[in-house]
C-alpha cells in the first residue's frame, strides 16, 4: 500500500468511524472530522515532491486486479494534472468543517459522514486510471452532495437536490454507455493501456464511432462543468445548498467535468475533439458572456456567485479547446483559481447569512462600517474573482486569453468581455452590500469575524496572493503533463514555451 492508497483510505475510514461515533456528542464528531481532514491534507502535501520530480508520468501508481471478469482494475496514479486538484480538495475539506462548526446543528453525524465520503469520491476521480473505477468514484461523489443539498439546504432544497441528481445522472448514463462500448471493442477499461493501443494503431475508432463516443463523454463532463446551456441545475443547487456544500460543489465538483475533458476526452478522441472544437468554443464564450450578464441582475448573493461560476468555467473550457500549451496551462490553473476564490466567496456569503439570515442583496448595506475585516476579506476575494493583477484569477484568465488569441484572435476579444462584465457585477455587489448607510438589522446583527472565521478565511486569502504572484510554484508540473496531452491530440512534440509566457505574466 503506497501513499496514494492511504490518502484514499483515510477519508473512507474516517467516514465509517464517524458513523460509529455517538450522535449525542456533536463536539466530538466535529473535532474528529476536522482531525481526519487535516491528516488527509498533510498526506496530500507529501505527493508534491515525487510528482514534481517526474510530473509527466504517474509518480505514484497502484495497478492490481479488482474484478477478473469483466477485466476491471484498481488502477490509480497521480501526475502533474491531478496533483493540485487533489490538494485543492483536501485543503478545502477542513475549511468546510470549520465553516459548518456553528451553522450545522441538526444531524451533525450524518453531515460529517457525507462530507468525508465526498472527499473520498473526488480524490478517487482525480486518481482513477481505469474507466470503470473512474465511473464508480464519479457516482460516489454524486451521492453525498445530493444529501448535503437535500438535508441541510434552504427552503427549496429538495427541488434543487433532485434537479442536481437527475442532470448528473443523465450525463453519467451516457458516459457509462460509452465506456461499455469501448470495453466491448478492446476488452479493457484501463486508460493508459487504451492510450497505448491508440498510439500503436492497435485500436482505431471510425470517424462516426469516435464522434458519438466523444459526444457521450463530452455531455457527461459538460453537465458537470457546467457548460452553457447545460448549466441550469447549478444556480438552484448553489442557492439552496449549505455553505460547505456550495464550497465543495463550486471548488471541487465542477472541476470533475473539466478534469474529465483533459484526462479522457482529448487523449481518447483527439480527431473528434479538434473537429468539434469550433462549436464547443462558441458555447464556452456564450457561457462566459451569458453567465456574467445573468449574474449582474441577480438579487440573491449566492445565485450571483453561482452564475459567475458559469462564466469562469467558460474560460476553462475555452482554454482546453484552444489546443495550445499556454491555453491548456491556463485552463488547468484557472480550475485551481476558481476553487480558491469562488470557495472563499461562498464562505463569506455564508458568514453574512449566519448573521443577517438573508441572502438578498437588498437586505444589506453599510457592512463595511460595522464589520471592517469581514468587508476587507470580501473585497480582496472579489478583486481576485475579477482578475486583478497580483491575485490568482488574473494569471489563469491571462493564459487562457493568450491561448485563445493564438487559436483565433476573435475568441480572445469575445471572451475578454467577460472580464469586464465580471468587474461590473462584483463591484456592484460590493457597493450595494458594503457601502452606504447600514439598515438597523445590519447594525444589530452583522458583527466582524471571530477567531474561527479568521482561521478559515485567511488561508484562502494567502493562496489568492501566492497563486497571483508565484504561479511557477504550481505551473511546471501542470505544463509537463499538459504537454503530454497535447502531443496525443496533435501527434507532434510540443514546444516548451509556457514557462517563458508565465514569466511575462509575472
Amino acid at each position: 500500500m503506497n501513499l496514494l492508497d492511504i490518502l484514499l483510505l483515510i477519508p473512507a475510514a474516517g467516514a465509517l468511524i464517524t458513523a460509529a461515533l455517538p450522535s449525542s456528542n456533536p463536539g466530538l464528531l466535529r473535532k474528529f472530522t476536522l482531525f481526519v481532514s487535516l491528516i488527509a491534507f498533510l498526506l496530500s502535501l507529501a505527493l508534491i515532491a515525487p510528482v514534481n520530480a517526474a510530473p509527466d508520468r504517474y509518480a505514484i501508481e497502484t495497478n492490481v486486479v479488482w474484478i477478473e471478469h469483466p477485466a476491471i482494475r484498481y488502477h490509480v496514479g497521480v501526475d502533474g494534472l491531478s496533483l493540485w486538484l487533489i490538494i485543492l480538495s483536501t485543503f478545502l475539506t477542513p475549511i468546510c468543517v470549520l465553516v459548518s462548526w456553528k451553522h450545522i446543528e441538526d444531524r451533525v453525524k450524518e453531515f460529517h459522514v457525507f462530507l468525508l465520503f465526498l472527499l473520498f469520491g473526488v480524490i478517487g476521480v482525480f486518481v482513477a486510471l481505469d474507466l470503470f473505477l473512474f465511473f464508480v468514484f464519479w457516482e460516489v461523489s454524486l451521492v453525498p452532495m445530493y444529501f448535503l443539498i437535500g438535508i441541510w439546504g434552504h427552503d427549496r432544497r429538495i427541488y434543487a437536490a433532485v434537479k442536481f441528481f437527475l442532470y448528473t445522472m443523465a450525463g453519467s448514463a451516457l458516459m457509462l454507455a460509452a465506456m461499455i462500448w469501448i470495453y466491448n471493442r478492446t476488452g479493457t477499461f484501463d486508460l493508459p493501456l487504451l492510450l497505448d493501443m491508440l498510439a500503436t494503431r492497435q485500436l482505431v475508432f471510425g470517424a462516426s464511432e469516435a464522434f458519438w463516443l466523444f459526444l457521450a463523454f463530452f455531455i457527461a463532463f459538460a453537465i458537470k462543468v457546467p457548460l452553457f446551456p447545460l448549466h441550469t441545475w447549478l444556480p438552484d443547487a448553489h442557492g439552496e445548498a449549505p455553505t460547505a456544500g456550495s464550497v465543495m460543489l463550486a471548488s471541487v465538483l465542477l472541476k470533475l467535468g473539466t478534469y474529465g475533458l483533459v484526462r479522457i476526452s482529448l487523449p481518447m478522441f483527439p480527431d473528434a475533439a479538434r473537429e468539434n472544437a469550433p462549436w464547443i468554443i462558441a458555447l464556452a464564450i456564450a457561457g462566459i458572456i451569458y453567465g456574467a450578464l445573468v449574474a449582474m441582475v441577480q438579487p440573491n448573493m449566492k445565485r450571483l456567485v453561482a452564475y459567475s461560476s458559469v462564466s469562469h468555467l467558460g474560460f476553462v473550457v475555452l482554454g482546453i479547446f484552444t489546443f495550445t500549451q499556454v491555453g491548456l496551462d491556463g485552463a488547468v490553473y484557472q480550475m485551481l483559481n476558481h476553487g480558491i476564490s469562488t470557495g472563499a466567496l461562498f464562505i463569506l456569503v455564508g458568514l453574512l447569512y449566519e448573521r443577517r439570515h438573508s441572502l438578498e442583496i437588498a437586505d444589506y448595506g453599510g457592512v463595511g462600517g460595522v464589520a471592517p475585516w469581514l468587508s476587507t476579506a470580501f473585497v480582496i476575494t472579489s478583486l481576485a474573482s475579477i482578475g486583478l493583477p497580483l491575485l490568482n484569477n488574473f494569471v489563469g484568465e491571462f493564459l487562457v486569453l493568450q491561448g485563445a488569441a493564438q487559436a483565433k484572435f476573435l475568441y480572445a476579444v469575445l471572451a475578454g468581455t467577460g472580464v469586464i462584465l465580471s468587474a461590473v457585477y462584483m463591484l456592484w455587489l460590493v457597493q450595494r452590500a458594503f457601502y452606504g448607510p447600514a439598515p438597523d438589522a445590519v447594525k444589530h446583527h452583522v458583527t466582524d469575524m471571530n477567531g474561527r472565521e479568521w482561521a478559515l478565511v485567511l488561508p484562502l486569502v494567502v493562496m489568492m496572493v501566492w497563486m497571483g504572484v508565484g504561479p511557477q510554484s504550481f505551473l511546471p508540473a501542470i505544463s509537463a503533463q499538459n504537454r503530454q496531452v497535447l502531443e496525443l491530440v496533435s501527434g507532434e512534440p510540443q514546444i516548451e514555451k509556457s514557462a517563458q509566457e508565465v514569466a511575462h505574466v509575472r
